[in-house]
């Protein structure tokens, strides 16, 4: 199991009680693919720069294309501009990659069967697998999982994401906090546009 995969497992988890938005969600996937691959050392970081390595080979379909995908000259992605690049749908392919291994279903709404329902993860070894990581606060699933809000409180009174003792992975953390720090705020001056543009139309 990857980290990527244990982040999506957890936000199927416990999305009943803390739903998380989709893209906030990929963005932090996409920052578990480079701790992920930094951990087979596919890549390393220079400052913020992925530096790629070798291209391995996974068990993980969607951990391969991430390898596959790593910019290879001069200068290098940034950490951050991979985020919003890879994290763009990244939280769908997951979820259908889960889906198309039995990892989880979704339960019709009860009296449109035709309809798609909610999402249900099936008894597995990795749903079990991804439980007691989280459960033993492993610190990297635990600070993607804080940053989205999964582990209870408000994450936009976060200041720091937590550390893990690692320079590579703080890099990575830091990053993810700050994307999704401003795509909350992209939001919020979406929302505060568009309550300017319905004041100017109920004046009429």
């Amino acid at each position: 199991m990857t980290t990527a995969r244990d982040l999506m497992i957890t936000a199927v988890d416990v999305a009943p009680s803390h739903p998380v938005e989709q893209g906030d969600l990929s963005l932090a996937l996409a920052g578990a693919e480079v701790i992920d691959l930094l951990d087979a050392r596919a890549l390393s970081l220079d400052d913020d720069r992925i530096v790629p390595g070798y291209r391995p080979t996974t068990a993980d379909p969607l951990l391969d294309q991430a390898a596959a995908a790593l910019v290879r000259e001069t200068p290098y992605e940034s950490v951050e501009d991979w985020l919003w690049r890879r994290g763009r749908g990244l939280s769908a392919a997951y979820l259908a990659t889960l889906e198309s291994e039995g990892l989880l279903n979704r339960q019709p709404r009860r009296g449109i069967p035709l309809l798609a329902g909610r999402i249900v993860l099936a008894d597995s070894a990795e749903r079990r697998a991804a439980a007691a990581r989280r459960a033993s606060d492993e610190p990297v699933l635990t600070a993607l999982a804080a940053a989205l809000g999964l582990r209870g409180g408000d994450r936009t009174q976060a200041v720091d994401p937590p550390s893990v003792d690692d320079e590579g992975v703080d890099t990575v953390l830091a990053s993810v906090h700050d994307a999704l720090m401003h795509l909350e705020a992209m939001r919020q001056r979406r929302a505060i546009e568009q309550a300017a543009f319905e004041n100017v139309w109920r004046g009429y």
